[in-house]
């Protein structure tokens, strides 16, 4: 399918309209500022690793979101994320965030916080928790990115889409479902752009699990057109489909009429046992390649929009419930590289001193790596016991550099 092609079949008089110069400017200049967050994962889009105690409740058929609220029923489901919404997350998390000297929070959403589909299990009430986050973030001085995390059929089958198992978005009408969500969710935020600076069109669709390119360009394009029927001055934000991020350029570009549109890539050296097996200083030096050899060869703003200090996957539950971890070998085909005790399940006190260090370290690396291009956003600010993943954890004990822009290990990218 040719790209022209694809951009005849935009929105019609809508994309026209939007392709002028925008009369609005951004509350947030991606292309001077940058970019110092993090995610706020497994709140309003659960996590069986962030939030183990959760799923430990229910069962072993609890996977994921989805297969949680199919095992409690409606009500129940609706009374025990409501308990999670409630209590999980609070202004005090963002006035946290912001005296650490970030400016950005990236939130996740799913598609049944909006809009509800035949057959699904799912139960919805979580915009109201976001849109008081948008108040917490205008509060403390942050910016918000709303990042529909979730779609209709799960672009890439993690549990972290709400459904693990098979990527059947794009069947049926899941994508025009999608763009409806999209739709609604840019014109509820549409007047709080001075907050709600961003909008992710669809986190980590997954180019090499199935999603096809072309179709995800379509579905890009016409999310641009969708965002700016609601708003003129708010970045679209698009995930590179877990494809080398320069092999974008061309598409959407301020050259060809775009305007206010980010990539967002997202690294991790956990989840192969090359990288695993890596030490602290061969971790740094592969991101300041990936930064080098991706990051700075794109021709849009680019954030890194995901990423951690952690070196190991052993935190309980992260490869999926009831799978285990590479690092200890307890994960089908790996070979122990090592203990996962005091990682798995833990704090800031349960790693050693040794280990504390090499976090530190290799996150002042990628801080430095990635503020190369035009940002970061850490995934994630909290979780029930996962000390390599969790930033409010690591800033209160001088793990995370506090303030972010402080270090210990300068110049090592």
């Amino acid at each position: 399918m040719s790209s022209l092609f694809l951009k005849k079949s935009l929105l019609g008089l809508s994309l026209v309209a939007a392709l002028a110069s925008p009369a609005v400017g951004i509350a947030f200049d991606y292309g001077s500022e940058k970019v110092r967050g993090v995610n706020i994962g497994g709140w309003l889009v659960l996590e069986p690793w962030i939030t183990p105690s959760v799923f430990d409740n229910v069962g072993d058929a609890a996977v994921d979101e989805w297969s949680l609220c199919a095992t409690l029923g409606p009500d129940q489901c609706r009374q025990v994320l409501s308990e999670h919404w409630n209590s999980f997350i609070t202004q005090e998390d963002f006035n946290q965030i912001a005296a650490a000297g970030m400016n950005h929070v990236r939130i996740p959403i799913g598609y049944w916080a909006v809009e509800h589909l035949e057959g699904d299990p799912y139960v919805d009430g979580q915009l109201q928790y976001l849109d008081s986050a948008v108040g917490w973030a205008r509060a403390a001085g942050l910016k918000v990115m709303v990042d529909l995390h979730g779609a209709p059929g799960s672009q890439n089958g993690f549990d972290n889409s709400g459904k693990r198992g098979a990527i059947t978005w794009q069947q049926g009408d899941t994508v025009d479902s999608t763009k409806n969500v999209l739709r609604t969710l840019a014109a509820r935020y549409g007047g709080d752009a001075d907050v709600v600076t961003a909008i992710e069109a669809l986190n980590e669709p997954s180019i090499p699990g199935g999603v096809n390119e072309d179709g995800l360009k379509q579905y890009y394009y016409d999310s641009w057109g969708v965002a700016r029927e609601a708003t003129q001055d708010t970045t679209v934000v698009l995930h590179d489909g877990f494809v080398p991020t320069e092999s974008w350029n061309g598409f959407m570009s301020e050259s060809t009429g775009f305007y206010y549109v980010m990539m967002d890539t997202h690294h991790y050296e956990v989840f192969d046992n090359g990288l695993l097996a890596m030490n602290t200083a061969s971790h740094v030096g592969n991101t300041c390649s990936f930064v080098n050899d991706h990051v700075l060869h794109t021709d849009k703003w680019t954030v890194v929009g995901e990423w951690t200090g952690a070196m190991t996957d052993c935190a309980k539950y992260l490869n999926g419930k009831g799978i285990g971890s590479r690092y200890d070998g307890t994960y089908q085909g790996s070979t122990a590289l090592g203990s996962c005790d005091g990682k798995a399940v833990g704090n800031i006190d349960t790693l050693t001193g040794d280990e504390r260090t090499n976090i530190r370290q290799f996150i002042e690396g990628q801080l430095d790596a990635y503020e190369k291009g035009n940002g970061w956003l850490y995934w994630t600010w909290k979780t029930e016991g996962a000390p390599e993943w969790d930033m409010q954890m690591q800033l209160a004990g001088g793990v995370f550099p506090n303030p972010v822009t402080s270090r210990q290990f300068p110049g090592q990218c």
